[in-house]
């Protein structure tokens, strides 16, 4: 049996090739734009598996359904006392942060 090759790139090697190493002002701003996505998505379906409407979580937040709205498609970027808001008071978490180098 013969096998084919593609041609495969891993996701560390496209954004390399197509934003730099990290450490360059462009994969930097990819990296960062990364992460607030992430963030909006990550409240976003948190919100949905939980079964709660935009306007329910921003009432329990002490919001608008517009603001949430904007956190969630990465339009806005929210403060870590809302994120903290929206974990504890929306979600009945708890917020934690970490550092990495």
């Amino acid at each position: 049996m013969e096998t084919t090759t593609t041609n495969l790139t891993t996701l560390e090697e496209f954004k390399e090739k197509n934003y730099g190493k990290r450490g360059t002002i462009a994969r930097d701003e990819l990296e960062s734009g990364y992460e607030a996505f992430k963030i909006g998505a990550l409240i976003q379906h948190t919100r949905v598996e939980l079964g709660m409407t935009q306007e329910q979580l921003a009432e329990k937040v002490g919001t608008t359904k517009s603001y949430i709205s904007k956190i969630e498609n990465d339009i806005k970027e929210a403060r870590i006392s809302t994120l903290q808001k929206i974990i504890e008071l929306g979600f009945g978490g708890r917020l934690e942060l970490s550092i990495k180098f």
